[in-house]
């Protein structure tokens, strides 16, 4: 006879990983507590708790590095100064998301890492709660716009582009880091509180990459890569290789027998 006459009370168990510094799991008799107060002193609240979802999985043992949360510290303050520098941008209309057919290349290509971020975090969100996916892709958004700041600041396509890259980015930095997010969402000129923003929705089209790189192999053994937009034909894909530089070194004075292309993945030339 059981203990209880009801169902269990959850469909799912969930066991949250330990802390390990040092090699052990934290412990006063060990001496290896850190303490959180200290670290929210030296760091702010923010880094620690963005160090903390970052450095592992939920699931699993979280192994400290004080140069862990250091590197989270700078990181918050690269997303505080990308902001901050261009505050004096007119926010009229950046809700309504710009044509990618207006935009510059570069720009585009912002455009789409945005809305791959938003797909990233989005789907983590629906219960795989591995936050630390969710902000090395904030990381890998926040490098495509430093690499990018120039062309998308002189961008002509349409001025609400980089106010709208802006809020996103602070829209998808507020689960983790809801104090400097809170900050620059004002610093922005939005007078609606963030808590009541809604979460941003990605566009499947406006995500899409738009080109491919299809490594080249001769006789199996890779020799380069190239290039191509996403609906070429395999007679396209082969012309392409057939113009590299160092495809056309490897087979010089050889006879092309053959050419197996799996398409999107690898092209390899057969060739005696």
């Amino acid at each position: 006879m059981g203990l209880v006459a009801n169902d269990e009370p959850v469909e799912r168990l969930f066991t949250q990983g330990m802390v390990i510094k040092d090699g052990a799991k934290m412990s006063k008799s060990l001496g290896n507590i850190v303490s959180p107060d200290e670290m929210v002193g030296r760091y702010g609240a923010d880094a620690a708790r963005l160090y903390s979802l970052f450095a592992a999985p939920p699931d699993r043992d979280l192994d400290w590095q004080d140069s862990g949360i250091e590197g989270i510290h700078r990181f918050l303050g690269r997303v505080y100064r990308f902001v901050a520098r261009h505050t004096a941008r007119k926010a009229a209309d950046w809700k309504i998301e710009s044509d990618k057919h207006d935009l510059s290349a570069q720009a585009r290509a912002v455009q789409r890492k945005l809305h791959q971020t938003i797909k990233r975090v989005t789907d983590d969100f629906k219960g795989r709660w591995h936050f630390n996916t969710c902000v090395s892709a904030i990381m890998e958004l926040v490098n495509a716009l430093y690499a990018a700041e120039e062309a998308i600041c002189r961008e002509q396509g349409s001025a609400a582009f980089l106010p709208y890259v802006q809020r996103n980015l602070v829209l998808l930095l507020a689960p983790f880091a809801p104090y400097l997010a809170h900050e620059l969402w004002e610093m922005l000129g939005e007078t609606e509180s963030l808590l009541k923003a809604h979460w941003p929705k990605y566009d499947p089209d406006l995500a899409r990459e738009e080109e491919l790189e299809i490594p080249v192999q001769i006789n199996g053994k890779l020799r380069s890569r190239v290039v191509v937009p996403l609906d070429s034909s395999e007679e396209s894909v082969v012309n392409r290789a057939l113009a590299d530089e160092k495809v056309g070194s490897a087979i010089a004075d050889k006879r092309i027998v053959k050419t197996i292309y799996v398409s999107g993945k690898l092209l390899n030339i057969v060739a005696k």
